[in-house]
């Protein structure tokens, strides 16, 4: 009598379905024109469904000791996995969400609300364009800067360039570190701009991605990363490929050869990252 049913509602830029999990009793996928998006189990946050998310969080668990609430700027909201995470694995956190689509927002939190009785696990929700909002938030005010943002299957250009990149790193702390969730394929043209992009903002850099992704067999997510300071590479690269779907991370030299010839892309040049081939991150 009280099974979860499917939701489907028109936001502001297509049309967002929230689907059940049938082995799960509180979880759901969010799709938006069929292309899934985020996926929350409300009793358990901190089970990561997609891999790139599982990636993010491996990346979040060495950011700091274990418990230390960390402030954290979310451009993409989606379902709100990724905050749901660190509210449940890093209580006292202070978070802000950037979401494009309102109407998606008022969708999630209506549907999948955060948590009451942590006044939301410190999550507040903002609705507009990431980097507008990014260019006025304070600086050395965050320890990590996600970027997930994707209209309909792409990033936006003005989300792929140097300039994006260089409010991110005026808005972290010195020791802070920013996280893209990108998606390319072979010849990766568009992976390799971004690598020389950010690595003309940062001293250090990573790349973390399956093998087969790396090794051009198919399109995919690839994570890319970059600090001040030198990234825990040891330690993100044990928890990524002890995974249920290993990652590779690329780092220093491997990671020079790979970008070698890619110069940084600015506003004027910028483009979006390349449609995917279809079927690329479709659902049966």
């Amino acid at each position: 009598m009280n099974e979860p049913v499917p939701v489907s509602r028109a936001v502001d830029h297509g049309t967002a379905k929230l689907m059940p999990d049938v082995d799960r009793e509180r979880a759901w996928l969010l799709t938006v024109d069929g292309a899934p998006q985020s996926y929350v189990d409300l009793d358990e946050p901190a089970h990561l469904e997609f891999e790139y998310t599982r990636r993010i969080g491996h990346l979040v668990d060495t950011l700091a000791e274990p418990g230390a609430g960390l402030d954290v700027v979310h451009l993409g909201g989606g379902a709100l996995t990724l905050p749901r995470y660190v509210a449940s694995t890093r209580p006292g956190s202070r978070q802000d969400v950037v979401e494009y689509d309102r109407g998606l927002l008022e969708m999630v939190l209506e549907h999948l609300p955060l948590p009451e009785e942590t006044g939301g696990g410190g999550v507040r929700t903002h609705v507009g364009d990431a980097r507008a909002w990014l260019e006025r938030a304070p600086e050395d005010s965050a320890d990590l800067v996600v970027a997930d943002v994707f209209g309909g299957s792409r990033v936006p250009a003005h989300l792929a360039s140097l300039g994006l990149v260089r409010e991110a790193r005026r808005v972290l702390r010195d020791t802070g570190v920013y996280v893209a969730n990108l998606a390319d394929g072979a010849p990766f043209a568009f992976l390799r701009s971004q690598i020389a992009t950010v690595a003309a903002v940062f001293a250090e850099t990573a790349l973390i991605a399956e093998p087969g992704v790396l090794r051009g067999r198919r399109f995919g997510n690839a994570l890319l990363v970059a600090s001040g300071r030198p990234l825990d590479v040891a330690g993100v690269a044990r928890r990524v490929a002890a995974d249920a779907f290993p990652a590779r991370v690329v780092h220093a030299e491997a990671l020079r050869d790979f970008t070698r010839g890619a110069a940084a892309v600015d506003d004027a040049d910028a483009v979006p990252s390349p449609e995917p081939p279809d079927g690329a991150f479709g659902i049966g």
